[in-house]
Order: structure tokens, then C-alpha cells, then sequence
């Protein structure tokens, strides 16, 4: 089985009336794949399933039923893939499914009948006999999901190889793929708050412990260095990485480089983290010259969000994590920032999961998650990064969306953020809004809002306007 879904096929299982084709269909949509709906692509041949079930039996259904999906999984497109309810009972699908990511949509018995009952289908016309056949079937869907779904964020969270749940942090032994090593990269301040607790659910697999610096001094040459020379893993080794979004932006890059590449675990423990930081394979230190200029594209083997690991947060550093699910707010449309904490997590996840399967080297769509950073990333560099992550985004915020010409909506960042405007250097803010990585010839180029849900991506506007601006931002 695969953790998740990047370059991989997603294949759908779940028992009869679970949803595979319609959440399928909406799931190929937001990954922006094919979606193939295994049924459908048997029954091209000219027979109706049922036909074949009367005239041939289960077993030569079943035959061909992994024929068809063979045939599937050799395209080299990656897909979504919706099987028949008892692909899984066959042992040559089964194998086939193991280098695929293979997402359960769960149903209950009673909920599954009434969905299917009166249809057509060949095993749905006794209510005892569907009964014992649900129960048959759940082992063997459990044995090779790599995740189960109730709902289509479930299935986006499945296929990044996200996994958010509350507690989820006493089940590392168990979350973290594979059976090898594990080497844990903490910040030092979380270390003394939730190391004990992650040290004992890794149990033996942990095998060395590395304490960083909290916030961006951890993204430093010097911290890199220091951790490079103190892993000791091997190739099926896997390093996790507790703490915020510099933590595990660091020791993913660590991941990243070390012996050209070890699987990582980011298991975040600020809201900033959860919402975004730890989401979609972005990894990297800090220069002098600007924010997260030398990095890497790793894809985590697994991301971990617990939310009960934000219990201990304070109020400032809820602010900042808020201030990333009003981004995701504003891209998708949608307030998020009004839903409670945990559903918040679990839909800014989704949402951006989901762009980034599309996009994983932010090269189109990803891009239109920088709204906002362009401006927030010079005002770190200016302030030495000593200014909050999140104040420099809900700053940030603020620049793109007057710029939009969105007043209503920087209006209400305001009422829900209400960021502080630091005093700093505003010619080194300029310089470094320059240096921006998407900027082109030393001109920036800005995410903007159409409208909320509707991102511009790339951008130019006059110096003289993106200047002004920046200004804004910055008290004095």
C-alpha cells in the first residue's frame, strides 16, 4: 500500500451504496485527474453486469473485474478509481492494490441497504444474506486501505496521506509508515511539553532524539548542519518532526537531503502547522537575504494533526494560525474561520491538500497560496524574524486584498486579525519583497482576488502601487 497519492492512482473500495462513483467524480475534480469507474469500464464490452453475474457466475465477473482494473493501473496518468464492492474478495486485486492509494468509504449495513435496495444489483435482493456479506467484506477493506472516508475532505485528507484526528498522537507507532528506525527532531520548548508523549507511542522504532531551536532560529545553515551530522537512519529510516512550521520545515529539508532523501513524518503541533505549514511537501531554511530561499519539494510519508496537540497554545499563538484559515478562507470562498478549531484543521487541510496533489512543485494552481506572503515574507526579513508568522500574513492580507480592490474584505481581516503594524526598516522590507522567490526580473508578482474564491496568480503592478502598498504596513 502507498501513504498517499502523489504520482500514484487512487483507488476507491467500500461496499455497495457507499458513494465510490459520485464522490469519486467530485474527488477526480479536485485532484484534477480522470476518474474511472471500474463497473462502467466492464460493462463497455456490451454486457450489463447483472447479465454477467446470471450468465457467467461471480467468479468470472470477478475475473474480469481484475482484468479491467489490470488494464487501469498500467495507464500512466494517475487516476481515481472507483471498484466494485467486492473487488476486494479477489486475491489478484488485492496485490494489484498494493501500489496504489487505496481509500475506504466506510457505510453501515442499514445505511448501505436502504441506499441499494429494489436496485438491479445481483447482491442486494436479500436483506439477511447483504447483512452477512457487509460484515464478510469489512476486514478485507480494512487489510488494504491506506485510509477510510466518510465524506469527499476525508477522501482529498486519504490521498495526501493526511491523517487528522484527535488522540492521534498516541498511535504514532502505528501511523508512521513502514517498520523501520525513527529519529525525532523537536523543537525544544515542545520537547518539554509533548516529547515524553511522543517518545512512548514511537516506543522502540525511536531510536535518537534531536532538540532545535524554537521559531525561525531553527531554520538556520548552522541548526541543518547540526542535525545532518547527528542522524544516524538509514534508508528505511524515517524522521519526525514535532513542533511548529520552522520545525518541520527544517526537518523535512533534513529528510529531504540526507542520504538524498528519507521518508518524514511532520506532526505539528502550532495552528499555523495544521492549517498549512505541514501540508504538501514544502520544506526549507532561511538566508540572511530573505524567508525559506534554500529548500526542497519532499512529500511527507504521513502528516499527523491532532488537535488536541493545540490545547496548550496561547492566545497569540492562535492568532497566528488564524491568521492561515482566513487565507484558506478567502481562496476557497468559504469562512472557515468561523467553524470550530478541529473542523477548521480538518477543511484548511483539505483544501489545501488537494491544490497541492494538483500542483506539488508550485508551478500553476499552488501558487495562489502565497496570498498574502509576498508581503508577509519582506516583513520577516526586515524584522530579522523577530515579527510573527501570522501577523506578517494578516499584515500581508491586508496589502493583496487592497490591492484587489476587495475594501470588505480587508475590512473584516481586520475585525477578525486585527495585526499590529511593526516598526522596521522599510527600505529592507522593499529589498527583500524584491528578492520574493516568484518575483521576476526583481519585479513582484502578487496573488490578488478576483473575488473571494476566485485567486489571480502572477500578477505585476507598478512598483510605485506595490511599494505604497508595503508602506502601509509598516508603522511610523
Amino acid at each position: 500500500m502507498a501513504a498517499h497519492a502523489l504520482d500514484r492512482h487512487v483507488v476507491l473500495v467500500g461496499f455497495m451504496g457507499a458513494g465510490k462513483s459520485s464522490l469519486g467524480k467530485q474527488l477526480a475534480g479536485r485532484l484534477a485527474r480522470p476518474f474511472v469507474d471500474l463497473d462502467r469500464v466492464i460493462e463497455r464490452s456490451g454486457d450489463a453486469i447483472p447479465t454477467i453475474f446470471e450468465r457467467d457466475g461471480e467468479a468470472a465477473f470477478r475475473a474480469r473485474e481484475a482484468a479491467a482494473l489490470r488494464d487501469e493501473l498500467l495507464r500512466r496518468e494517475p487516476s481515481v478509481i472507483a471498484v466494485g464492492g467486492g473487488a476486494v474478495e479477489t486475491e489478484d486485486v488485492r496485490t494489484l492494490l498494493g501500489e496504489t492509494c487505496v481509500l475506504w468509504l466506510e457505510i453501515d449495513a442499514g445505511a448501505a441497504w436502504e441506499r441499494v435496495a429494489g436496485s438491479d444489483r445481483p447482491l442486494a435482493r436479500d436483506a439477511d444474506a447483504f447483512a452477512a456479506l457487509w460484515e464478510r467484506r469489512q476486514p478485507l477493506y480494512a487489510a488494504v486501505a491506506d485510509a477510510t472516508a466518510a465524506d469527499l475532505d476525508d477522501l482529498v485528507l486519504g490521498a495526501a496521506g493526511i491523517h487528522v484526528e484527535r488522540g492521534a498522537v498516541a498511535q504514532l507507532d502505528a501511523i508512521v509508515p513502514g517498520g523501520g528506525p525513527v529519529e525525532l527532531v523537536a523543537d525544544v520548548h515542545v520537547a518539554g511539553i509533548h516529547g515524553v508523549d511522543v517518545q512512548l507511542a514511537l516506543g522502540e522504532r525511536l531510536t535518537r532524539v534531536h532538540e532545535v531551536p524554537q521559531g525561525e532560529a531553527a531554520k538556520t545553515a548552522a541548526v541543518l548542519d547540526r542535525v545532518w551530522r547527528d542522524l544516524r537512519l538509514g534508508r528505511d529510516g524515517t524522521v519526525v518532526a514535532l513542533g511548529g512550521g520552522t520545525t518541520t520545515d527544517l526537518a523535512g529539508f533534513a529528510a529531504a537531503t540526507y542520504m538524498r532523501g528519507i521518508a518524514w513524518v511532520p506532526v505539528p503541533t502550532t495552528l499555523v502547522g495544521q492549517v498549512d505549514a505541514a501540508i504538501g511537501g514544502k520544506t526549507a531554511i532561511d538566508l540572511p537575504g530573505g524567508k525559506n530561499l534554500v529548500g526542497a519539494f519532499h512529500w511527507p510519508a504521513r502528516a499527523v494533526l491532532d488537535p488536541g496537540l493545540l490545547e496548550t497554545l496561547s492566545d497569540a499563538e492562535r492568532r497566528n494560525g488564524l491568521a492561515e484559515v482566513v487565507k484558506t478562507g478567502l481562496l476557497a470562498g468559504e469562512p472557515l474561520w468561523e467553524l470550530p478549531p478541529a473542523e477548521q484543521i480538518r477543511r484548511c487541510a483539505a483544501f489545501k491538500a488537494a491544490i497541492c496533489l494538483v500542483d506539488p512543485r508550485d508551478r500553476g494552481v499552488r501558487n495562489q497560496l502565497n496570498l498574502g506572503h509576498t508581503f508577509a515574507h519582506a516583513l520577516e526579513a526586515a524584522a530579522g524574524y523577530a515579527l510573527p508568522h501570522g501577523e506578517a500574513v494578516a499584515l500581508g492580507l491586508l496589502a493583496a486584498l487592497e490591492l484587489s480592490g476587495l475594501p470588505e474584505q480587508a475590512a473584516l481581516v481586520e475585525q477578525v486579525l486585527a495585526p499590529a503594524r511593526p516598526t522596521l526598516d522599510r527600505d529592507a522590507a522593499w529589498a527583500a519583497l524584491r528578492r520574493d522567490k516568484k518575483a521576476a526580473v526583481g519585479r513582484p508578482r502578487l496573488v490578488l482576488l478576483e473575488a473571494p474564491g476566485k485567486p489571480h496568480v502572477g500578477v505585476e503592478l507598478p512598483d510605485e502601487d506595490v511599494h505604497a502598498a508595503l508602506d502601509a504596513l509598516i508603522a511610523g
